[in-house]
Order: structure tokens, then sequence, then C-alpha cells
């Protein structure tokens, strides 16, 4: 009786648990890693600031380096603003040529 119930067609799963196992395949994107350089390169200049959202706007594509662009938006002492961050990088050996950033109000 048992194995007629373990391999039964009428087992039904739960919709929720298709949708989580469904959203644990998504694949890792390709600048994840330098999104994590950017929210530690950010904490690094403003310590005291709370990272409270992320975007990966694009990556710019060169011959010789690539440029993967983010902005992080910053709370700190109950003042909100972003901080565009460029990271720029070797195409070969990924070696970080230069982290820029710049502050916004929007």
């Amino acid at each position: 009786m048992i194995l007629s119930i373990v391999f039964s067609s009428e087992i039904m799963i739960p919709p929720n648990l298709i949708n989580i196992a469904y959203a644990q395949r998504k694949p890792i994107p390709p600048y994840a890693k330098w999104g994590v350089l950017a929210m530690n390169k950010t904490k690094e200049k403003y310590p005291n600031a709370q990272i409270i959202d992320y975007l990966h706007i694009g990556r710019t594509s060169g011959p010789a380096t690539t440029t993967e662009k983010f902005k992080l938006w910053l709370k700190e002492n109950g003042k909100e603003f972003g901080v565009f961050i460029d990271i720029e990088f070797n195409n070969k050996t990924e070696q970080v040529m230069k982290v820029t950033f710049k502050e916004t109000s929007k």
C-alpha cells in the first residue's frame, strides 16, 4: 500500500513548491561578481552609510577593457543619495583597472 502511494500518479505538488524550485534555477548573471565588488568598494568609501538599493546599469566593452556600471542608493544620517559606480577591468585578466564614484541626488 505504501508503495502504491509513493508511485501513484495522483500525487499533487503544491504550486508554491514548483515556484520555489523554478526560482532557484535562475543562473547567476555575469556581472554578479562586479556587483559584489561595487558594494564592497562603496562600503569602504561610505562606511557609515547603509546600501538600500542596487541596480546594474549595463556594460560597456572595448578592445582591451570593459566597464560594468552600477547605481547604488545609500542612506546616511537620515539623508538618501545615489552613487554611480563604474568598474573598469582588463578583458583578458579581469584585473581591475579603475573604480570611479559619482554621487547623485536622483
